[in-house]
Order: structure tokens, then sequence, then C-alpha cells
């Protein structure tokens, strides 16, 4: 497995506070459109019951929130966690309206809550960028009730030769349009090569596993340009 430098050389914070303004037009890019697709097939797997907790890390501008809360029909509550203080704020004015979404700034590694709260933790297109991945695991499976469930949508490694050869070049674009659209290339360049650094699907299953979880198992999305992982706290 390789060994990924959790202590990250490039700074993150300063990476979003550079894009945030533009974060859902981001995910446009990454995902050649394909993000709100797969938040929907996150949510499906995810099958939340009426009255659940949930707990968003990584929340970014709130859209696995607002898709959880539509899927059972506003009958549970939500936590979203995110470090970047500007993403925090656009989240927070996106979802101004709905009294079941809690914010919180924190990183990932240290959670503000007790022991055994939630029913189920996701993680979208945050992982890769946690400082340290297993301390953040750790910290998931903590404020999980036992029999709760975690959950990760990442970018992970195409599967067809045709279509990585496809995305690979596309992905060498990215920094240029992050150029027009922002007006900067470098945290583009960052966020395509935190990609294809990342563990790809069984290796990340395996560190989940290690991390004390159950069950875990994974499935590919668009031929592997992202996979949802999900695991059990037993």
């Amino acid at each position: 497995m390789k060994n990924i430098n959790q202590s990250k050389k490039v700074n993150v914070t300063k990476v979003f506070n550079e894009v945030f303004s533009k974060y859902d037009l981001m995910n446009d890019l990454m995902s050649l459109g394909a993000h709100r697709a797969w938040k929907n097939r996150l949510i499906d797997w995810m099958s939340p019951k009426k009255n659940d907790h949930l707990i968003d890390v990584a929340s970014g501008t709130g859209d696995v929130a607002k898709a959880f809360l539509k899927k059972i029909k506003f009958s549970g509550k939500v936590k979203c966690v995110e470090p970047n203080k500007y993403m925090l704020s656009m989240g927070k004015n996106k979802l101004k309206n709905s009294e079941r979404v809690k914010w919180y700034c924190s990183p990932a590694e240290k959670l503000p809550f007790k022991d055994e709260t939630f029913d189920i933790y996701v993680v979208s297109f945050g992982i890769r960028n946690f400082s340290n991945i297993n301390l953040a695991l750790k910290e998931s499976r903590r404020v999980l009730k036992t029999g709760g469930r975690f959950l990760c949508l990442e970018f992970s490694k195409v599967n067809n030769e045709i279509l990585h050869g496809i995305y690979k070049r596309y992905s060498k674009i990215i920094p240029h349009l992050g150029k027009y659209i922002v007006g900067k290339s470098e945290p583009y360049e960052y966020l395509v090569n935190s990609i294809d650094e990342f563990y790809n699907q069984d290796e990340l299953l395996k560190i989940i596993k290690s991390n004390g979880y159950e069950n875990v198992e994974y499935r590919d999305l668009s031929g592997g340009i992202a996979a949802i992982h999900s695991g059990w706290k037993i």
C-alpha cells in the first residue's frame, strides 16, 4: 500500500480559501458534472430512516445534508462539520431555512461531540484532504452509535482503460479551466494531484477496516471515477 503523507505539504485551508466561492462549480469541473448524481446514489445506498441523526463531515455547502433530509421527509437531524469558515458560511446561508441542520467549524480529527451520538457518519469528497486519515476514522467511529454506519464518497481509480485515458487527459485541462474561472490554477492543480495520489478502492477499504469498521464494502461510480465506501460499527 502506498504511503501518503497525511501531514499535507500543501496547505489545504489555503486551497479552499481560494476556491470556496466557486465550490459547487469546482465539483462540476472535477466530476464532469456527475457529482450530483453520485450524491443521489450515496443517499440511496445510505437508506436513512425516519429521525436518523446524521453527521456530515467536510460538508462543503451542504448538498448531502439537504438530500438526506429530503429523503426522510425532513424528520431527521444533521450536524454539518466544515473546517473552512468561508465554506461553512456559504453552507449556512444555502440552508438558512432548515432548522434541522446545525453547523460546526471543526477538523475531522477532533469532533466536538460526545461518544455514540450519531446514526450515520458521511464524508463526501473530503477524506483525501484529511490531515490524518486514521485519526479522523477513529473519531468517526467514536461518535457513531453501536450499529451506526460510516459512508464515504470520494474520487477514486478508473477501472476501464479507455475511460482512464479520457479522464486523465481531461484532468490535465482542469487547472487551466480553474485559472479561467477563478483566476488561479494552483488550487486546481492541488485538487487534481490529490485525486491522483490518493488510495485506490481496495487500499481505502483496508484502511477503513483497520480502524475498527466491519462489513466494509464499496461501489464504483462511473467506472471508478468515484466510489462509495460503507462500513458498520458493530
